[in-house]
């Protein structure tokens, strides 16, 4: 509590020091000064717990940007005309919300909280573990994924009583009986082939007779024909290691106020984003890390954390207490979540990644999932008003706020892309301000923002990259905001799919309106060269400007190498590991191997030198060791690729405890998730990540001519074309 109250009594100072009038040398010494205390005490934390130079750090860097908005809201927001004069408060209408998004984060985020690691053998002598009801929602996702997962389920170690349900909307009633014979048809069929699944793995099947209310719906019907004391929901593409239940039933032994024990979402792939451009997938943070890695630690901190749809357990009695999962939004985890959040129940978040879980391979996907999101917590801003619940205590307020408002990014990412070429193109008066008050309240502000974001997220999130993800975003999450903020019951749950595969490189069908921006960004450029020769009383200004637009043009360009959705054959992503192995082949030699990377459908294994004699097509047996399951498993496998080194070898699982050991063996260890996730956290300077953007944006430029002529030449470029032709849906989730 010492440490709250200090922030608080820093921030009210830095308030009234904030308002202090200083000529601009004043000016320069205070902000060179409190920069230089950022410095220093960015230094000294350590990046985890709550100590005080993380405090002065925060602190410093508030004081200077709240000079700024001060020095903004008094002196800068004027105009000769009323055009002008609604730019001018657009773009300081944006610069508010930046600001209050960037304050949000920093409180919620002050303390990178961790949980100690607490497992049944923690629990008193003669506890009695509750029973475990496991749900799997599922849509349209391939039977094989749900093996997949559903196996996975089956080899969690627990020593109470656990039940498997595969909750399958695919199959309804109502989609067997659809008008349309083909769709009826494939229903049908879909529900006998997962029948008959959950037969073989001896694991309950569940179709209920409508589909109402999406998931939600789908997991209250299964809520009422089941009766364990706790519920784990995982998404299809979810699989967990063997000690899920292990590390998170104890919290609810633990404390019978806690309704949610919340696990990261870790991906095993890289989303659209960051396979088509940055292609390193496993050397660098991927996009919801932030997200797992330190924001849900901070509002775990602040008592609220929240639902995330899958890789959690819930108290049954708490989720009958509000008539199971909430539906009046899109989101209806974090609904959930803030229901019981306001009658006092408690929430905790592990950071331990134990799920193993596929984020959107298309960047089509991955902008209808985020549309889900920002429209539901919208929804849940307006309908739930979560500032004004009883309830809720003031933290927790600011931490659902912060959630939520999250989301309104659009409209300021929108207004920052276009205020500098409003004034470019149409001379209108967005910024007022002379170069040396830019250089001593812009820059300083933009300085310490950075430097507080680094300090709290700088290991999750690479500068700039942020800019990148919100602009590939903004432009169509903004058109499904302004449909929420009419009529916040408009949105209906869409699904993301999962699985999809691409037969070759092709452009997005979503590129269109960037490459419109693109053409605005050039001409841009060429009126900003005329005002510069023009109008000479304005130059310092379109100076300014022009390096504004400068770099958003870079961040457009960067971005349009995410439009360039790459070829994609493997439906199972590869993961990288540093593990031993022995290949036995057919006539009974023994390799000793190194391997290299791991999926669901094989292993990509090394040696000094492979034996020319090997044939594509043959086959061997792989002896590993699982951990998960604490011993060595021979895994049948076949020869798939050959170089001088290198060996792919595919599994080809022989019995039922073949294909247990091999999803074991490949999903079941938690400790690979955190080496994988150790591997790719890392700092990125801002200086090299200036020059990625930059590399990103040549080679983005090259990649679209050599495409778009090639399509031309070809006679057959149209909107979204080659994507929807060659790519394949393997299944939703």
């Amino acid at each position: 509590m010492v440490p709250v109250l200090a922030l608080v009594g820093g921030l009210l100072l830095a308030v009234l020091l904030a308002a202090l009038p200083l000529d601009t040398a004043g000016q320069m010494v205070v902000v060179v000064a409190l920069i230089g205390v950022q410095w220093i005490a960015a230094s000294i934390d350590d990046g985890e717990r709550l100590r005080l130079p993380r405090l002065v750090l925060i602190v410093a860097g508030l004081l200077i940007s709240l000079r700024y908005l001060i020095w903004r809201g008094t002196y800068t927001l004027y105009a000769n005309d009323v055009v002008s004069l609604v730019a001018v408060y657009l773009l300081f209408f944006a610069e508010l919300y930046a600001l209050l998004i960037h304050v949000l984060g920093s409180f919620i985020s002050i303390h990178s909280f961790r949980r100690c690691s607490l497992t049944l053998a923690d629990m008193p002598a003669g506890a009695v573990p509750p029973s475990v009801d496991v749900f799997v929602p599922s849509y349209n996702e391939d039977p094989h994924m749900l093996e997949v997962t559903l196996r996975a389920a089956l080899s969690m170690r627990y020593p109470g009583s656990v039940d498997i349900f595969l909750l399958d909307d695919g199959g309804t009633d109502e989609k067997i009986n659809d008008p349309d014979p083909v769709r009826a048809l494939a229903a049908r069929e879909r529900r006998k082939t997962l029948s008959a699944l959950c037969q073989r793995l001896g694991v309950n099947y569940i179709a209920r007779l409508r589909n109402e209310r999406a998931k939600a719906g789908n997991l209250n019907y299964a809520l009422s024909r089941t009766g364990a004391d706790l519920v784990v929901v995982f998404d299809a593409d979810h699989v967990p290691a063997v000690d899920f239940l292990d590390r998170t039933v104890p919290w609810m032994m633990h404390d019978p106020d806690v309704f949610l024990v919340q696990t990261p979402h870790f991906m095993i792939n890289p989303d659209a984003v960051s396979r088509n451009l940055f292609r390193a997938f496993s050397r660098m943070p991927g996009e919801s890390d932030m997200f797992y890695m330190c924001i849900q630690r901070g509002l775990d901190f602040w008592g609220s954390s929240y639902f995330c749809g899958s890789a959690a357990l819930l108290r049954r009695r708490h989720l009958e207490e509000v008539g199971g999962l909430a539906g009046e939004s899109v989101t209806e985890d974090a609904e959930t979540a803030l229901e019981l959040h306001c009658r006092g129940y408690k929430s905790v978040y592990t950071a331990e990644p134990m799920v193993a879980g596929l984020a959107p391979e298309s960047l089509t996907s991955f902008v209808v999932q985020r549309m889900r999101w920002a429209q539901g917590m919208t929804q849940i801003l307006l309908l739930k008003r979560p500032f004004l619940r009883p309830g809720l205590s003031w933290y927790q307020r600011l931490g659902y706020l912060n959630s939520i408002l999250f989301w309104l990014f659009p409209f300021a990412r929108t207004i920052f892309i276009f205020a500098p070429l409003a004034y470019l193109i149409f001379g209108l008066e967005v910024y007022n301000a002379s170069l040396g008050e830019i250089f001593v309240y812009t820059v300083p502000h933009v300085i310490a923002t950075y430097t507080i974001t680094t300090a709290l997220y700088g290991r999750t999130r690479w500068p700039l990259v942020s800019e990148i993800y919100e602009l590939m975003q903004c432009l169509f999450t903004l058109k499904a905001l302004i449909k929420v903020l009419v009529n916040p019951r408009t949105p209906s749950f869409v699904v993301t799919p999962k699985g999809e595969t691409l037969d070759d490189t092709a452009v997005s069908p979503l590129a269109k309106p960037f490459y419109l921006l693109f053409l605005l960004s050039v001409a841009g450029f060429a009126f900003g060269l005329w005002r510069l020769w023009e109008f000479t009383l304005t130059r310092e200004l379109t100076v300014v400007v022009l390096l504004w637009h400068l770099f958003n043009f870079a961040i457009i360009m960067a971005a349009l190498g995410a439009l360039l959705e790459l070829r994609q054959l493997r439906a199972s992503p590869r993961m990288p590991v540093r593990e031993k192995g022995r290949l036995t082949l057919a006539d009974g030699r023994r390799l000793v191997v190194n391997i290299k990377d791991i999926s669901a459908g094989g292993v990509g294994l090394c040696r000094p030198a492979a034996p020319h004699d090997l044939q594509i097509g043959g086959t061997a047996v792989l002896s590993v060791k699982a951990h998960a399951l604490e011993r060595a498993v021979e895994l049948p496998v076949v020869i798939r690729a050959l170089t001088p080194r290198c060996i792919g070898v595919s599994f080809e699982p022989a019995s039922s405890q073949s294909a247990d050991e091999l999803v074991a063996y490949v999903f079941g260890d938690s400790k690979r998730w955190e080496y994988f996730q150790f591997r790719s956290t890392r700092y990125m300077p801002f200086g090299q990540a200036l020059k990625v953007i930059g590399f990103l944006a040549e080679k983005s430029l090259k990649q679209h001519l050599k495409v778009v002529v090639r399509l031309c030449w070809q006679g057959w470029l149209q909107w979204g074309l080659p994507l929807n032709q060659t790519r394949t849906r393997k299944n939703e989730s």
